[in-house]
């Protein structure tokens, strides 16, 4: 009766192993057949995977119908010169060596990847997020399936990750491209982990996890702290810590507590109590890598580390313990979630952080008192508090302390404490596993449909905006991004009304300022928007586009002495303001300063080669500047054909530039024939100051001379 008893046993816990966790993949007999089981788990484990990959193409799949948003996606995708190239030689230089935006160079890559696959084609990013996260899910079931072989448990703990709602901002937003990726490469990471584990003495596996290691590290630099996680998983479920023969290998421990009664008590006892070294100093060289990321991420990042000043440690510290609660409480309730959160008072309210310190301890200590009976419970406890470190805010990082992607690896952790602690309290009866299944389906169900939901709030920019200022309060960011996204759009007004909320929250807002004055300049409504191109200037003063902004309102208005005085300004603080540059010329020619003001033209020119207004300006000078030396007939004649050539249709004022360089060139007929096509346009366009000039243009070429002005006139052609 014994035997049977046991028999029983074994065969009921197949799926939920061991009930202190080690949970090694252990042959069950197939009842019927008398062979072992490992065909059906099989089965199982790619019935598993299957429906896996559907869920997660439910919930994400929308996102190929997705535009790219305004948070950052311009940096990344749509607005980056780099990556709009495609893959390229410069561009993979670039990837390792930019300090600009974000250093993670397999990310760019997969980027430029992308850009030379899809072109344009937003929904072709997005296909490659949900691709990425899906194969994440996959191989991180499989991985703590071979660990553990516990299939439903590892089922259940990998679908809580895939589908749940905080994932949303990691698939569903491109630039967090990084995530995605990381995510991959950390699961495959897991999994090369187990094959040197298996056989310790392959020094081609260990170079496999150094390898997929230093890949993950280059997609997102979080992944800094996944030697600790080796290590945790060495304690549970591998069991490396303990002495005895068969320590690397799982199956084999597995085997030995399954076969509990049998064992000599006191041999186990014994094994218990010892300890290897080993593991620890595996970790050595996966450290230097971690050193080396560190370093890469400082370097490149100086600029976006927050100041201690700014920043002091008391309000990092306590701000930290109280977002680790927060994204908590979101894991089990997740409600309310937005792209952005606002940025906590600097006056934290400490009875908050006293609370938030005492549930993180009592979590801890009540993990760490049920370790034995219950190890997954510290192991997914300690992995969720480690791999959200460098996340939590001690480490200040842009203008976010807490972010829903935050969480995308470091709740895996959570996922796996509380499957397993579903899958133990059902081993009693099959009435509690089927209880606990139906229970499992529809919270899973529940997180679905919230993730679904979470998702379609990424469609465009305006709804992930709109959705975030109804989720948040004095939500700035916000705000400005939705003004924004409306104004391109063309809802100004509406715009407006953002970026005045903007400022009500941060008055010395300086993008707000110059994107309100903007429209208001737009309008005619010059004072208005001087008033508050200056106060960008207060937030800003070394700002090239709010000096140029600036001069170009003060200019509309007359206020030529001050309108030069911010242009200089603005070609001084970035010669590469190629607006700045030409207005600054067309001054210059306007009070006879010839040679300067074709300097100017041709800066504006170098910065951005296709901008017309400079181009026609420098070949009027160069045609008929007064200054013999300054004149460049050949030259001129070529910037006036590029002119020409590049209108949709024929202006006459791009006509009569060719004409004043052809003459100059001593090319009269084609000057006259080029200016009658001008007159007849003028003619027609009911131009009648515009035609008189040009038929005294003809009389004079009809003479054998050139034009020469003194000024460039103030027509030009249209942009």
């Amino acid at each position: 009766m014994g035997r049977k008893t046991t028999s029983r046993r074994a065969s009921s816990n197949r799926d939920c192993g061991p009930r202190g966790g080690s949970g090694g993949v252990t042959p069950v007999p197939n009842r019927g057949t008398g062979k072992t089981g490992r065909p059906s788990r099989s089965y199982q484990a790619w019935a598993i995977c299957g429906l896996l990959l559907l869920m997660v193409g439910v919930v994400f799949g929308q996102t190929l119908r997705c535009e790219l948003v305004n948070y950052d996606d311009d940096k990344y995708v749509y607005a980056n010169p780099q990556v709009l190239r495609g893959l390229s030689v410069e561009g993979t230089v670039w990837a390792f060596t930019n300090r600009a935006v974000y250093w993670g160079p397999f990310t760019w890559l997969s980027l430029m990847l992308d850009r030379q696959l899809y072109g344009p084609n937003a929904g072709g990013y997005h296909l490659s997020n949900v691709l990425l996260h899906a194969a994440t899910a996959v191989v991180l079931f499989l991985v703590l399936l071979r660990m553990t072989g516990r299939a439903w448990a590892s089922a259940l703990a990998v679908m809580l990750f895939a589908v749940h709602p905080l994932r949303v901002e990691s698939v569903a937003w491109v630039t967090e491209r990084k995530d995605v990726l990381s995510g991959l490469l950390f699961a495959l990471t897991l999994a090369a982990y187990l094959g040197f584990v298996r056989h310790p003495f392959s020094l081609l596996r260990y170079l496999a996890v150094m390898v997929l290691f230093a890949l993950g590290l280059m997609a997102k630099a979080s992944l800094v702290t996944l030697p600790a996680l080796l290590l945790l998983l060495d304690y549970w479920p591998l069991e490396r810590f303990s002495g005895g023969a068969c320590q690397n290998d799982p199956r084999s421990r597995c085997n030995e507590r399954a076969a509990g009664n049998n064992a000599n008590s006191a041999e186990i006892a014994q094994r218990q109590f010892s300890f290897s070294w080993r593991p620890l100093i595996e970790k050595l060289p996966l450290l230097a890598l971690v050193a080396g990321s560190c370093a890469a991420t400082v370097w490149s990042q100086r600029e976006a580390l927050g100041s201690t000043e700014q920043f002091v440690w008391s309000w990092r510290i306590g701000n930290a313990l109280m977002n680790y609660v927060r994204y908590l409480g979101q894991f089990f309730y997740p409600v309310g979630l937005a792209a952005v959160y606002p940025r906590p008072a600097p006056h934290l309210p400490w009875a908050g952080v006293f609370v938030a310190s005492l549930v993180l301890v009592a979590v801890t200590a009540g993990a760490f008192v049920m370790r034995r009976r219950c190890p997954y419970l510290l192991v997914g406890w300690l992995w969720y508090l480690g791999m959200l470190l460098p996340m939590i805010g001690l480490v200040q990082f842009g203008a976010q302390t807490m972010a829903d992607r935050f969480t995308y690896l470091p709740q895996i952790g959570l996922c796996i404490a509380l499957a397993w602690a579903v899958a133990d309290g059902c081993l009693a009866s099959s009435l509690r596993r089927w209880a606990g299944g139906l229970m499992a389906a529809l919270v899973l169900l529940v997180l679905m449909g919230a993730a679904w939901r979470q998702t379609s709030f990424w469609h465009d920019s305006v709804s992930l905006w709109t959705h975030t200022l109804a989720c948040t309060s004095e939500n700035w960011l916000a705000h400005y991004d939705l003004a924004i996204a409306l104004a391109d759009r063309g809802r100004q007004d509406e715009a407006m009304v953002h970026y005045q909320k903007t400022l009500d929250i941060a008055p010395r807002h300086g993008n707000a300022h110059n994107n309100l004055a903007i429209i208001h300049a737009a309008r005619g409504q010059y004072p208005e928007a001087i008033a508050h191109y200056r106060e960008a200037l207060n937030d800003n003063p070394k700002s090239a586009e709010f000096h140029n902004n600036i001069a170009f309102a003060l200019a509309s208005q007359g206020r030529i002495a001050e309108a030069e005085a911010h242009y200089r300004e603005a070609v001084k603080l970035d010669p590469r303001c190629a607006m700045a540059q030409n207005k600054y010329g067309i001054i210059l020619a306007d009070r006879g300063r010839f040679a300067e003001a074709i300097a100017h033209f041709r800066q504006a020119l170098e910065a951005q080669p296709g901008y017309t207004e400079p181009r026609y300006y420098l070949a009027w000078l160069l045609a008929t500047c007064p200054v013999a030396s300054l004149r460049n007939g050949p030259e001129a004649v070529e910037h006036a054909r590029w002119l020409d050539q590049l209108c949709p249709v024929k202006q006459p004022t791009v006509l009569d530039c060719l004409a004043v360089a052809c003459a100059e060139e001593g090319r009269f007929a084609e000057a006259i024939a080029a200016t009658r096509q001008a007159l007849d346009l003028a003619v027609r366009q009911n131009n009648r100051p515009l035609a008189g000039v040009l038929r005294a243009r003809i009389a004079l070429y009809e003479t054998g001379k050139p034009f020469h002005l003194q000024s460039p006139p103030s027509h030009a052609p249209a942009k």
